[in-house]
């Protein structure tokens, strides 16, 4: 692979967004292709929380939810994620984690579509999104849950029973991407409302919610939008909806007005109904840092860089040895995966681990896929490079097989 080492100097130093890799703290001797599962650290993010804390809290202290505007941060930086995800002011707010903001959705779902009583998603997508559907079947008298892959094709699924359709663009496991407006519009068609789980496309796919007429979607900051762990999620209602949905938890910064501290419940006339308790501020303050990075960069650069280094690394692997028995599992087009690479090997936790004692951090999805994830904001192609070569060595060495495949905390 020697060869292709000028080709990764070449490619980065005709890198558009190269800059952006000093905005972020990159541990030395580490080569992160993990950022699909928590985003690299924003120096100025730092800063922010410091912010927060120090001035905010520490001096401001209950004042600042009218001088540092604490209470407008929800919408207001519901707003600057929703430029990320093609979503016009007012439809996007930052709050709770997707599992919640899903279940709120479709409970607005099906309340809107009276009569329809099934609700349709993918036997492969993500687990969580799978179980607050099935807490729904179990609360919700007469709903019933019916998914793709294992209950019968989308065609034979979506019908006039369906309230609504419940996706995950781009897989976690393979990182193949669904056809948003394509998806849409069949949905739309059969009368049901489409629900979209944005956790591996924001930040990593350009997304144009409202260009393709969607209902609904959810989706999280920790990824690629690098809001740090257990940052907030996001939730967006087209604005056609908001006089008709209604939230299921009626929390009081989704009251019309909350300091009025009414009795009785009346909600927010707009996105801010969809608001429950008080939000995360500390919280915020790394996302906005991120955004501020963001905001600088295209997402179609963004896109371009993501597809060829995602291809730099398929050309590596291939080039090596067929006997090391790896297969790719994502679609090798670029234009129909997300920003991830997955490969299968039935030793795949054992390659992961040893590969994570290198300074190469992948991780391992069961029953056998290895993912890597391309973050175009913290990556370079010579990074690439090396992880590649890092693999062959181990693979070659067979030191992979002196790995722990005992599952421990359970995260890889």
């Amino acid at each position: 692979m020697n060869s292709s080492l000028q080709t990764a100097k070449d490619l980065d130093a005709a890198d558009p967004l190269a800059w952006t890799r000093g905005e972020f703290i990159l541990p030395d001797g580490i080569i992160y292709l993990d950022g699909n599962s928590l985003g690299a650290l924003p120096k100025k993010a730092v800063t922010r929380i410091e912010q927060i804390v120090r001035e905010e809290w520490g001096q401001g202290l209950v004042s600042s939810w009218g001088t540092a505007n604490w209470l407008s941060k929800p919408t207001e930086v519901g707003d600057r994620v929703g430029k990320l995800i093609g979503a016009a002011t007012g439809q996007t707010i930052v709050a709770d984690s997707i599992s919640v903001n899903l279940f709120k959705l479709v409970c607005a779902a099906l309340e809107m579509q009276a009569g329809r009583r099934t609700l349709v998603s993918e036997a492969s997508n993500f687990p969580s999104d799978l179980y607050v559907l099935q807490g729904l079947e179990r609360l919700w008298p007469g709903v019933s849950v019916k998914l793709i892959g294992r209950d019968g094709t989308f065609d034979e699924l979506v019908d006039g029973d369906t309230a609504a359709v419940i996706l995950t663009e781009v897989d976690f496991r393979t990182g193949a991407q669904h056809d948003m407006r394509t998806v849409t519009e069949k949905v739309q068609q059969a009368g049901a409302l489409m629900v979209w789980d944005l956790a591996h496309s924001a930040g990593a796919v350009p997304v144009d919610l409202d260009g393709c007429n969607a209902d609904m979607a959810v989706g999280c900051t920790y990824k690629y939008l690098n809001a740090g762990p257990g940052a907030p999620g996001f939730l967006y209602l087209a604005k056609r909806h908001q006089h008709e949905a209604r939230t299921p938890i009626a929390g009081w910064f989704g009251h019309k007005d909350p300091f009025a501290f009414d009795v009785d419940y009346a909600p927010a006339p707009d996105i801010r109904q969809f608001l429950a308790g008080t939000p995360p501020i500390v919280s915020y303050g790394a996302l906005e840092a991120s955004l501020d990075i963001w905001e600088q960069v295209s997402m179609e650069a963004v896109r371009r860089k993501s597809i060829a280094l995602a291809d730099f690394f398929l050309d590596l692997i291939d080039q090596l040895d067929a006997s090391y028995g790896f297969t790719v599992a994502s679609p090798r087009d670029g234009n129909a995966r997300g920003s991830q690479i997955s490969l299968k090997h039935p030793n795949g936790l054992a390659i992961m681990r040893s590969l994570t004692g290198k300074g190469v951090i992948g991780d391992f999805r069961a029953p056998d896929i290895l993912r890597f994830g391309f973050t175009p904001l913290t990556l370079s192609f010579e990074n690439v490079w090396h992880a590649v070569g890092i693999l062959d060595d181990i693979m070659k060495s067979g030191e992979w097989s002196n790995a722990s495949t005992e599952r421990g905390t359970g995260a890889t």
